[in-house]
């Protein structure tokens, strides 16, 4: 399935992700009770949104996954190689959600255990080590941003999946084809919906800071190309916008995805 929803948030944030997850079946679509279901949203870096993810945004989600039955929702990250991910996560209040009524566990990847895993068809990015909970998860949903990156033009789902991986062998991702990279690295992770906060956006620059502008959508699919294609269309819709030369499916990201077929079973 390549439907991308996207919907216009007027006032309740929680319904308007609701909202977009219906018209792609519904939450308990993808979530089964008793199920531990794995949230990845972006901490990069300790800069508001969109150069991370919004809290509000994600208290939300974990709210609708403990609707649908959840047994345990987990909330995990690892920052930028420079940065200290706990010390991001506490800058940004993320621990705060551990006072939810219904609460969920929050995770260092960086003070966990990693995992090697060797990538099919990599030409660039052959093996790589990832944190555990890809592993201990039933269920993983993807919370990306919208945004432009000065080193791979677009971030969004397929470039969230950076964040799974040993804080080290992000050097060897920015050594050359990180685009190509990024791509490859999808072959191993497995999301089974993605739900962009694009209410924000930045059309320069980026992650960390950029040029925003408030698209003021909610993006839901299953499909991390066809949403990341969406994404990139919504950043040209603005002027003066870095990637207003673009075709979305040639940027190196997407087309390399499509080579190596990412998510092409949905179609």
């Amino acid at each position: 399935m390549n439907k991308v929803v996207k919907v216009k948030v007027e006032e309740n944030l929680k319904k308007s992700i609701l909202d977009a997850v219906d018209e792609i079946g519904g939450l308990k679509h993808f979530i089964n009770k008793g199920e531990v279901v794995l949230l990845k949203p972006n901490f990069n870096t300790a800069d508001p949104p969109p150069a991370s993810t919004d809290l509000e945004f994600l208290k939300a989600v974990t709210e609708l996954v403990y609707d649908c039955g959840a047994k345990i929702v987990m909330i995990g990250d690892s920052s930028t190689m420079s940065l200290n991910t706990r010390k991001v996560m506490e800058t940004l209040k993320v621990f705060e959600l551990e006072d939810m009524k219904t609460p969920p566990r929050i995770y260092v990847f960086d003070e966990r255990k990693w995992i090697k895993k060797e990538i099919p068809g990599a030409k660039y990015f052959k093996s790589v080590s990832v944190t555990e909970y890809l592993d201990r998860a039933d269920k993983l949903i993807l919370l990306p941003c919208l945004k432009t990156h000065f080193l791979a033009q677009f971030s969004g789902s397929l470039k969230l999946s950076v964040g799974f991986i040993k804080p080290f062998q992000r050097v060897r991702l920015h050594l050359g084809y990180i685009q190509e990279k990024i791509a490859e690295l999808n072959k191993i992770i497995n999301p089974d919906l993605i739900i962009m906060d694009a209410r924000k956006c930045f059309i320069k620059k980026g992650p960390a800071e950029g040029e925003m502008r408030e698209p003021g959508l909610i993006l839901a699919s299953i499909n991390r190309v066809a949403l990341d294609v969406e994404g990139i269309k919504i950043i040209q819709g603005f002027k003066g916008n870095s990637l207003k030369n673009i075709a979305p499916w040639e940027l190196p990201q997407i087309k390399k995805a499509v080579e190596l077929g990412i998510d092409s079973k949905l179609k």
